[in-house]
């Protein structure tokens, strides 16, 4: 089966170069304590839910802001392709647009964005050292998110061997769905897994993600149990009956593993999927309270540590 991965280059000072979306500085979310957290661009997963789908292409894309545009059309006289149209928004012909940049260079009110930078290992690990004290205090460090940070599994490989010379604590939060072969090279240097699973059921996640489980699943058991927490997409409609969360339950214990988070879905992927020029949004309602609790009581039944969110 194969699993698409970016491309990751070379600068020939041996600093390789990898696809950034967003560095967030002091997340408390990512793992333990105080973290700084990385997320690279591209996944191999289509989940409607996704509450980062700016990060789902492998390439740079082009955002626009709708509660910022002045509607000046700017924006379609400057693109030397002809690529946009500015009508009520901009209509972006992605066969003719190159992502010069040129319409993000003229927007007046910065309504228009390129999302995705190219950095090298050395520049995200410089923003990373400004917070050593930070981590050496809360017990924090450095998570790798996205999209999937397994999609660039070298660039991933140099960024969390550079963290530990540094002695920083390593997370990386993954849906799993990698060849073996690069998440085995990684373990050595991560500390900690975030590790999602959607569903146990092939079919569910083929249909809600657009990819068999069976990779996800495998690659599961052939990580150290302490090592990992389990997380899983709440999601009303997908995996959020009394039998689903059993059979996640079941599966989770049987691996031995036992801290689990149950991630609710909300709402917050929406507006920024919005802000993707030509991409569409899948709206799905918020779990109730009840429908949560419910959810938690059976993992802990199954003697689970979990917990809501975080």
């Amino acid at each position: 089966m194969a699993i698409h991965r970016n491309d990751t280059t070379s600068t020939g000072r041996g600093d390789t170069i990898g696809l950034v979306f967003d560095i967030k500085r002091f997340a408390v979310h990512d793992g333990p304590g105080i973290r700084t957290t990385v997320f690279l661009k591209g996944c191999p997963l289509t989940c409607g839910w996704c509450h980062n789908p700016e990060g789902k292409n492998p390439h740079i894309e082009l955002s626009w802001r709708k509660e910022r545009c002045t509607g000046c059309g700017s924006c379609q006289d400057a693109c030397p392709n002809n690529a946009i149209h500015y009508r009520d928004r901009p209509e972006l012909n992605k066969t003719l647009c190159d992502l010069c940049g040129a319409c993000v260079d003229v927007c007046p009110s910065e309504a228009l964005e390129l999302v995705g930078t190219s950095m090298t290992e050395v520049q995200v690990l410089d923003y990373i050292k400004k917070d050593i004290p930070f981590y050496d205090q809360s017990r924090g460090g450095a998570t790798f998110s996205g999209g999937e940070p397994l999609a660039q599994p070298e660039f991933l490989y140099s960024l969390l061997k550079a963290c530990k010379k540094q002695e920083i604590h390593t997370t990386v939060d993954t849906c799993g769905y990698a060849p073996q072969e690069d998440l085995l090279k990684i373990t050595e240097y991560t500390d900690l897994f975030l590790y999602d699973i959607k569903a146990v059921s092939d079919k569910i996640h083929l249909r809600e993600t657009g990819v068999s489980n069976r990779i996800i699943l495998q690659n599961l058991g052939i990580l150290a149990p302490d090592k990992v927490i389990a997380r899983i997409p709440f999601i009303p409609g997908v995996n959020d009956s009394i039998k689903e969360i059993e059979e996640l339950a079941n599966l989770i214990s049987s691996h031995r593993i036992d801290r689990v988070t149950l991630l609710p879905y909300h709402r917050g992927g929406v507006e920024k999927a919005k802000r993707l020029v030509a991409v569409e949004s899948v709206v799905f309602e918020p779990p109730s309270s009840d429908t949560i609790q419910k959810a938690l009581a059976v993992l802990q039944d199954y003697g689970l540590k979990a917990q809501v969110g975080g």
